[in-house]
């Protein structure tokens, strides 16, 4: 079977499924109230996170023009490093390109032959891509179980263990046991990896869930995040120890052999940080977004930014997310396989940057769909 014949098999079994996807411009219009995208605190477009971006470029350039190791690395790279880390709790940060080779680099540079990795059965795709490139073992534990994970570390081989986990996951919402986990690992000698890519800028004062449970700057654990949520930019954030850090800046490929992230994208995160500190009330309007929502939907309220809404299958949740659409409000879809338990959701993401008025359209709509 030749590739294009091949190709159109696979087209037509998605057609059959409902499960066909396709690119989609928006404009940022602002009369479409947005529940799609990922910018929890409403920096995005803040003006002052906008204006650190263009002052990034005109003083820096448009790239930074080679890998951090070469000439890559600018002053704007080294003050979020120290800001990041700094502001998560930990003793180094050090920034990549995207939240994506963040959790390449860590898992990949921090595991080898002899390590097992116990990883959550929800963590997001960058994680589970990072376990098929690494070279350890892999033991998918149910989500936020506990006793599997103590049983896959218990009954371990290897001598060393990662376990992989997200602070608060990008599907459902929920929160990990991040207190138990690193009991845990501390007990059996194991390392936690949490992705903090839907923590940082919700949990707690925004500093994320693990710096809220005191458990930054441990041993025991690493942290990786993006920047492109709550920060509103671009890129991502591995953190831990400096010895972590420097075994990264020697060893792992997915930092390397990529160009550094872009100086704008980098101050953009940079000046993010600061309007988070000054500002503390958007991590409060945020999860008053949220808990609105949530009510409004009639599902639980989530330790997160993202609300999680069961529909009968994929064809009935693209029309729900149509007729949103068609009132001028934008929420998410997930369709297997982005589900992790296969079931079709609207995902509704809460934002710092949604009015009052807006709120109150959106639940109203909202309601009305889903019930």
């Amino acid at each position: 079977m030749n590739l294009h014949t091949w190709l159109g098999e696979q087209a037509a079994q998605r057609e059959r499924d409902g499960l066909v996807r396709s690119l989609t411009t928006h404009t940022g219009d602002h009369d479409v109230i947005d529940l799609a995208g990922n910018d929890y605190l409403g920096l995005c477009r803040d003006p002052r996170v906008t204006a650190a971006a263009a002052d990034a470029a005109v003083r820096w350039g448009a790239g930074a023009s080679a890998s951090r190791l070469v000439t890559g690395t600018l002053p704007v790279h080294t003050a979020l490093e120290s800001t990041l880390a700094a502001r998560l709790g930990h003793e180094a940060a050090l920034v990549h390109s995207t939240g994506y080779h963040a959790n390449l680099s860590a898992v990949t540079a921090l595991s080898d032959r002899d390590t097992l990795l116990v990883s959550d059965a929800h963590v997001h795709a960058s994680l589970v891509d990072a376990c098929r490139l690494s070279r350890g073992t892999l033991a998918v534990v149910a989500h936020n179980d506990l006793a599997q994970v103590e049983a896959r570390l218990a009954e371990r081989t290897q001598a060393r263990a990662l376990v992989l986990v997200e602070s608060i996951y990008s599907v459902l919402g929920d929160a990990a046991p991040l207190t138990e986990l690193v009991g845990l690992c501390e007990r059996y000698d194991a390392t936690l990896v949490v992705d903090e890519a839907h923590g940082v800028g919700v949990a707690g004062d925004g500093g994320g869930l693990v710096r809220e449970l005191g458990l930054g700057g441990r041993p025991s654990v690493i942290v990786t995040m993006t920047l492109s949520k709550a920060l509103g930019s671009q890129g991502g954030a591995v953190l831990g120890s400096q010895a972590v850090i420097d075994h990264l800046v020697n060893r792992s490929r997915s930092f390397i052999y990529d160009t550094g992230l872009a100086p704008a994208a980098a101050a953009a995160a940079l000046e993010a940080l600061r309007v988070m500190d000054v500002e503390p009330e958007r991590v409060a309007r945020l999860h008053h977004v949220a808990a609105t929502l949530a009510d409004a939907a009639g599902v639980q309220r989530v330790a997160g930014a993202v609300l999680s809404v069961e529909m009968p299958g994929p064809v009935e949740a693209l029309a729900a997310q149509a007729e949103c659409g068609a009132s001028g409000v934008r929420v998410g879809c997930f369709r297997p396989p982005s589900t992790p338990d296969g079931i079709s959701r609207l995902r509704l993401t809460a934002s710092a940057g949604v009015s009052e008025d807006e709120l109150t359209l959106a639940g109203k709509l909202i309601g009305t769909v889903v019930a």
